[in-house]
């Protein structure tokens, strides 16, 4: 029989991140501070650890999942943690630096054609259906992948926010939609009127460079239940993180420039009476060689 898995720390416990001041009426949740700088050590660390408590990961387990990076890389470092072989189906056309982190963490990288999300989810698929060995987060179909925004990062930002501040609007992209679904449920728990703005890729963009948003569907995402959307180009996305970098000394992904674009896009246009939360999904150091 094969023994229980353990976390080990830093997995175990995650630390709450910081929010940010960004500037008078924005605020943005620092989400580089996590064990491999990235938002997705959220989910991943939440839906592995309940795996393991459910018996379903084992030390013969193999890990793997469809991934355009930061999950990905998630999945590989809790893998190593554990003991585990991690598989990723990724894009072919996802950044260099990506792929080299998650090799790092001894995972096999399998190539999906460019920025095809539907063939990389379709081979996962057919990884887990054929091996009873494999296991997967799902992370595109995973309602647990909300639970964990609603839990840990909405709890954060309204534990976090300054004392008699009213949040009028988060804005956040959607790679599975985790995070914004779960801001929005947590909203609604608490019966508070924050709008929901979603920040998108430009559709226009064959290829678009904004990784790890606008994945070619809305997954978990209800739209519904948002309040509203801005259109970001590739350009307007890196050049916004670009300057983040040379202004502040942190190097963010080209996801949170993004974010930054639409918060203050939203911030000029409705001169909102609280502040504005959004995410910095991630470090940019793995997007250097597309920057």
């Amino acid at each position: 029989m094969s023994k229980r898995l353990n976390l080990k720390q830093p997995w175990r416990d995650l630390r709450p991140t910081q929010l940010l001041k960004i500037s008078p009426y924005l605020y943005a949740k620092f989400e580089l501070s996590n064990p491999t700088g990235s938002i997705k050590d959220r989910p991943i660390r939440y839906i592995v650890s309940k795996a393991i408590e459910d018996g379903l990961i084992n030390t013969e387990t193999t890990l793997v999942e469809a991934s355009s990076g930061n999950t990905g890389i998630s999945l590989c470092a809790i893998g190593a943690s554990l003991g585990l072989n991690v598989e990723i189906v990724m894009p072919s056309n996802m950044s260099i630096e990506r792929k080299q982190m998650m090799t790092a963490f001894g995972a096999t990288i399998i190539d999906a054609p460019p920025s095809d999300f539907k063939k990389a989810i379709d081979i996962r698929n057919n990884l887990v259906e054929g091996n009873a060995d494999y296991w997967s987060p799902m992370q595109f179909e995973n309602r647990q992948n909300i639970d964990c925004h609603r839990e840990t990062t909405a709890k954060e930002i309204f534990d976090q926010v300054p004392t008699n501040t009213t949040v009028s609007a988060f804005v956040s992209g959607a790679g599975t939609g985790g995070t914004i679904m779960g801001f929005r449920e947590a909203c609604i728990e608490r019966g508070v009127s924050t709008q929901c703005i979603l920040s998108k890729p430009d559709p226009t963009e064959e290829f678009h460079g904004i990784q790890g948003i606008g994945d070619g569907a809305d997954y978990l995402v209800n739209r519904e239940l948002l309040d509203g959307e801005y259109v970001i180009t590739t350009d307007e996305a890196k050049e916004r993180s670009r300057r983040f970098a040379k202004e502040n000394g942190v190097l963010i992904g080209i996801s949170a420039g993004a974010n930054l674009v639409a918060s203050e896009r939203f911030i000029k246009e409705n001169n909102p009476s609280g502040i504005v939360v959004t995410i910095l999904c991630d470090r940019g150091e793995r997007y250097l060689s597309g920057s």
